[in-house]
């Protein structure tokens, strides 16, 4: 039986559908001398002497009864330069679904595997050309929303957070060093380690540890996007507020209060962040069935956002209902959204909401609005710290990692303080230097591995 990186795989790298150009990859030691089965070159040339980051035009046939499929341009890319350090063979075909499917067909028979999700990311892993971490940020790259999501992909896949992982894991080997060292030669003639001085070198590492973990979440914002929910009480103008937000007519907006029972949700990019907005129904007291289903969907919604636009109609003053969902909305991030500016005003926002931020809007005069998007993106920003080289925990693993090698070093910090034996402490930074490996595939396992590569797309 294959290992394996004794398999050639083979796999459709374009979405499907019909498209100017789809691509079929091979990768794998086999990969020329299965692709030269079935494509024959226009000129007479061959395929397994051509040169690296050549193309190559001709047909894929059937060796079989010799039936042209389509016509072709072959890229060839050698070993040890490639995507996955294998021999790479990608063949262009035309975009419609039957030739590219039965172009991977007729590699699939002669000889080559159908690759699994994310194998060809994967064998770049196993094969040393990228780490753990830069893996993942491939499907990061491929499903970012925004410029800003991009930027920090883009940013750990040129190995940024790799580079700081290494950093931190020699700063720890470095302590664990200093203290194996009175363990192993208690009595030898050498000057013993300082383990004040290792206690002060472990708490500068867990500083950098927590200002990493605190760049989390602004990373899993930037790669999630703002869950943004539109709250209030009914004909407050929510639903034209998203419209308007969206530039599209998307909910239904009427002058009959509860026009809107179920929740709503479109994305929408201010400034390189993404926005996920939710419409919700008006949240009121009410004895429709429907209706109240909707308003159970909005206060769901409500826990669940990530910053609140609590609207409120400045022609009426505030109700009942609106102080009941000011107090809903207690201790998260919230705008208040004064609609209806166009009309006389019963509510003076500066005095009214004097420690929340407040934007006063007409959707009618369509005033106000980029002033709201401003101020999203300001509370957005405020709330997550930047980190220095612009190293920004995107993935939640890395967070979760990044917080047990703090609790570890913690530990080995207080068993210092403490005079523990140097045994204590050793064993915590080893644990912690684990913790750090796993984020960069130092130290994974198959269970890991296969999750995380899962995720991809087959072909990528």
């Amino acid at each position: 039986m294959k290992t394996f990186n004794e398999d050639t795989i083979a796999a459709i790298s374009t979405p499907a559908g019909e498209s100017g150009i789809s691509i079929v990859r091979l990768s794998g030691k086999d990969a020329l001398n299965i692709a030269k089965k079935i494509f024959k070159p226009l000129k007479d040339k061959k395929l397994e002497e051509a040169a690296s980051f050549s193309t190559h035009f001709g047909f894929i046939v059937d060796p079989k009864n010799k039936e042209i499929i389509d016509e072709v341009i072959v890229g060839v890319m050698r070993a040890p330069s490639t995507y996955t350090r294998e021999d790479i063979v990608e063949l262009n075909c035309h975009g419609g679904p039957v030739p590219v499917r039965r172009t991977l067909e007729l590699l699939i028979e002669g000889g080559a595997r159908l690759a699994e999700p994310g194998e060809f990311t994967k064998r770049a892993f196993l094969n040393g050309r990228i780490d753990l971490a830069q893996a993942e940020a491939v499907i990061d790259v491929i499903k970012a929303r925004t410029e800003e999501g991009l930027k920090a992909a883009v940013s750990q896949l040129k190995g940024n957070l790799s580079n700081k992982i290494k950093e931190l894991a020699g700063a720890l080997t470095g302590a664990c060093v200093m203290i194996e060292a009175n363990i192993e030669f208690p009595e030898e003639e050498i000057e013993t380690t300082d383990l004040n001085g290792v206690k002060k070198n472990l708490i500068n590492i867990l500083k950098e540890i927590n200002r990493l973990v605190a760049t989390a979440e602004s990373g899993k914002l930037l790669r999630e996007g703002v869950k943004a929910a539109i709250v209030g009480r009914p004909n407050v103008g929510k639903s034209s507020l998203l419209n308007e937000l969206l530039e599209e007519e998307r909910a239904i907006v009427t002058h009959i209060p509860g026009t809107t029972r179920d929740i709503i949700e479109e994305t929408i990019n201010i400034e390189g962040i993404a926005f996920v907005l939710t419409d919700t129904a008006g949240i009121r007291a009410s004895n429709d069935f429907v209706e109240k289903k909707g308003i159970e969907r909005s206060l769901k919604s409500l826990e669940e956002a990530d910053l609140l636009l609590v609207m409120f109609d400045g022609s009426t003053g505030l109700s009942k209902e609106d102080y009941e969902i000011m107090n809903l909305a207690a201790g998260k991030k919230v705008i208040i959204v004064v609609n209806k500016t166009d009309l006389k005003q019963k509510i003076d926002a500066a005095k009214t909401f004097k420690e929340k931020k407040a934007v006063n809007i007409s959707i009618k005069n369509k005033t106000g609005l980029s002033q709201l998007k401003k101020t999203m993106v300001q509370a957005v920003r405020e709330k997550s710290p930047a980190g220095r080289e612009n190293i920004i925990i995107t993935n939640t693993r890395h967070k979760h990692l990044l917080q047990k090698a703090g609790v570890a070093v913690e530990r080995a910090i207080d068993s210092i303080k403490k005079g523990m034996s140097e045994e204590f402490p050793a064993v915590d930074i080893r644990e912690a230097l684990d913790h750090i490996g796993e984020i960069t595939g130092r130290v994974s396992t198959d269970d890991i591995l296969n999750k995380i590569f899962s995720n991809f797309c087959i072909g990528k």
